[in-house]
Parts: structure tokens; sequence; C-alpha cells
């Protein structure tokens, strides 16, 4: 059975989250347990992207990663750390995640 390239995408990207939460909580890498936790995180993320680039195209896979990460990250600071956005920082971030859906929907790059 041949996994979806997605699967391991969503998981790098899940990773590559919690990492940068990590990174918030290393406090400059002056904390050990989320500075190992953070490096561990980002390693196995960066792995798993590589898994995915097998199958589809770098820049589309990054466009992916990139979007995803900077919307949960936004939600991760606002709910984790009470970070607020204003409305010009919302737009784009929702700017930035509809250019993946245009490319994942009418891209012919991705493979559908």
């Amino acid at each position: 059975m041949i996994l979806s390239p997605y699967v391991p995408l969503g998981i790098a990207i899940a990773l590559e989250v919690l990492g940068t939460s990590l990174l918030q909580r290393s406090e400059q890498f002056t904390r050990l347990a989320p500075t190992v936790g953070m490096a561990l995180c980002y390693l196995a993320s960066f792995y798993l992207l590589s898994v995915s680039l097998k199958v589809l195209p770098l820049g589309v896979a990054y466009a992916i990663w990139s979007a995803c990460g900077v919307a949960l990250v936004a939600l991760i600071g606002w709910a984790a750390f009470g970070q607020r956005l204003d409305l010009p920082a919302v737009l784009g971030m929702g700017l930035i995640v509809a250019g993946v859906v245009v490319i994942n929907v009418f891209s012919r790059t991705v493979g559908h």
C-alpha cells in the first residue's frame, strides 16, 4: 500500500509547529527539555518533509508547509501564549492559506 505524500507532509507540519512552540518555551535555548524537544521535532519534521518530496514538487510541498505552519503557529500563539494578531496580520495569513488552496485546487503542478 502506497501512502499519500500528504500523510508524511501533514505529520511534518505538525512536528514543525510543535517544535516552534517548544522554541518559544526554550527561552533562547536556556531550558534544556524544550530545547531538546524542539531539535527532535525539527529533525523528524525535515525527514518527513523529505519523504513527501519523493512525490510532491518542492515548491508545492513548501507552500503547503508554510501556509499550514503560519496558521497553526498563529493559533497556538493565541491559545497558549496569549499573543494577539491585528486585522492586517489575520488577512495576510488568510491570503497565504488561500494561495495554497488555489495551488492545490487549480494547478496542474500538483498530481490529483
